[in-house]
């Protein structure tokens, strides 16, 4: 009897009990989240439909129903027939540019600034404690204060107004922050694999290439959200630095939607509105668990 009784207490599961899937807890925990999703997720809904309908059925007002008539006019129109002041070819003359912006910003930006947060880390060299306080310091100066110089210095050099002008002021705003993520997420790593590598007889680029960047990735695809995402979305530089025909996309949509010639078309301005932020939000949702990898692996760590 007790041989019995002990192999089936044996046999009952053990461990904290199950919590019901509708606890209080649960409903307040997912209910709040639910309604943080919705709050956010409502304006890009609205944008959406808008987008999708014909400026008869957007003059009814309900901006919250769906289509009716789904209609992808207003995304052709965007894209190659609104007028940006005197040139009425959409917003594909400043995709190309802002392709062409970001692309060669994002790569010059990232190399220079891994490379400067490795030689902060790991190579201690005289006046490194100097050079890393310029660059923080550099990275909350205020972009308002250095515009007009800037303006000048491109003009000394032949560059204002073109886009290797803007490609230049990119790459040396996006390195200040750059080599601190980049400085944090090296020291994290284990010392051990960098004073192997020397003792192996590695110099500076060979622990770079062959130890450190295969270690990186999480980190560089955090750098290269951060300065798509704020490259691509950049309005005042944009608008400074360059002229009309090599205005970037965030600018064309300004000029498309704060047009005040003729009927104000809302389903227009939204579909614009959308494809200019669709590519740091493709980015984003590809590249998203990495992201979050290389924030919790060490990229905001002292």
């Amino acid at each position: 009897m007790n041989t019995k009784t002990a192999r089936l207490s044996s046999q009952q599961p053990s461990g904290p009990k199950p919590k019901p899937l509708f606890s209080r807890h649960n409903v307040f925990l997912y209910g709040t989240l639910f309604i943080v999703a919705m709050y956010y997720a409502l304006p890009l809904y609205v944008m959406i439909v808008t987008s999708l309908k014909g400026m008869p059925e957007i003059r009814v007002g309900n901006i919250f129903s769906p289509p009716m008539e789904i209609t992808f006019q207003p995304w052709v129109t965007a894209w190659s027939e609104a007028c940006t002041g005197l040139n009425c070819d959409g917003l594909s003359r400043g995709f190309w540019n802002s392709v062409k912006i970001t692309i060669p910003s994002v790569i010059l930006s990232i190399a220079i600034s891994s490379i400067n947060g490795y030689a902060l880390a790991n190579w201690r060299f005289k006046g490194a404690n100097l050079f890393f306080t310029i660059l923080i310091f550099g990275a909350f100066i205020p972009y308002q204060v250095i515009i007009y110089p800037l303006v000048i210095i491109l003009r000394e050099i032949n560059l204002y107004g073109s886009l290797a002008g803007l490609v230049l002021v990119h790459t040396i705003f996006g390195m200040p922050i750059l080599t601190l993520l980049f400085r944090n997420y090296f020291s994290s790593l284990p010392e051990e694999l960098f004073k192997a590598a020397r003792i192996d007889g590695a110099g500076f680029w060979g622990i770079f290439f062959k130890v450190m960047l295969p270690m990186s990735m999480p980190i560089f695809v955090v750098a290269m959200i951060l300065q798509i995402t704020g490259i691509w979305n950049d309005f005042l530089f944009g608008i400074i630095y360059t002229k009309p025909e090599t205005y970037p996309m965030t600018v064309q949509l300004n000029n498309i939607v704060n047009s005040v010639q003729g009927v104000k078309e809302y389903n227009v301005n939204m579909a614009a509105t959308i494809l200019t932020g669709l590519v740091p939000l493709t980015i984003y949702f590809i590249s998203g668990k990495l992201f979050v990898r290389g924030i919790a692996a060490g990229a905001v760590k002292g």
